[in-house]
């Protein structure tokens, strides 16, 4: 019994310091953005507004053409994500507004265990105008370290390819023309 006690224990303390553990570590600022891909939309409105071909099946977030992308974990079925589409939709009409901001700081959502038909759903119901894309088997949320939703990352989008992330936060931003200056100041504007 102690033997598998122990082996247990340095089991844990093995995976602990894998790279598969570290790669499930919860985002936080002033670190690198993991690595992950994303289908590319098939709307046209969604591919213009991220600056992106319709050549290919997948993009990266190196792709995307802003200086900074404000990232949303979301599930459809959770009622936080529910209540903050609204305040989400009015931050994404703010940066719309400033000509500062317009074209260089991107809104896109990921839904957590969402399939497309769900993402497209939730878009519907509560008029999302940026892209939401489906992330049915947990594959970005893991990587995310499985936070809780609705889960904000934004992300600079250096010239050399790397994204550090500048903010991460579980909940609401909180005052809208506030966060937005956050947003510019971390995307260099």
């Amino acid at each position: 019994m102690k033997k598998i006690f122990i082996l247990m224990m340095v089991t844990a303390v093995v995976l602990a310091g894998s790279p598969a553990a570290a790669q499930s570590a919860q985002p936080k600022a002033g670190e690198k953005l993991f690595d992950f891909t994303l289908p590319v939309p098939a709307d046209r409105a969604d591919r213009n507004y991220l600056g992106i071909s319709g050549w290919g099946k997948t993009f990266k977030m190196a792709d995307i053409k802003a200086n900074l992308v404000l990232i949303e974990i979301l599930s459809m079925y959770c009622p936080f994500c529910q209540k903050e589409a609204p305040v989400v939709n009015q931050l994404y009409e703010a940066i719309e507004k400033d000509p500062a901001a317009k074209g260089k700081i991107k809104i896109i959502g990921i839904g957590a265990g969402n399939s497309t038909y769900e993402t497209e759903v939730f878009r519907k119901r509560y008029n999302v105008p940026f892209p939401v894309f489906p992330d049915p088997d947990y594959d970005i949320h893991k990587k995310c370290g499985e936070v809780r939703t609705p889960f904000f990352i934004a992300v600079r989008l250096n010239a050399n390819g790397t994204q550090d992330v500048t903010y991460a936060k579980l909940g609401g931003f909180g005052e809208i023309p506030a966060f937005l200056e956050t947003l510019k100041k971390s995307a260099g504007l």
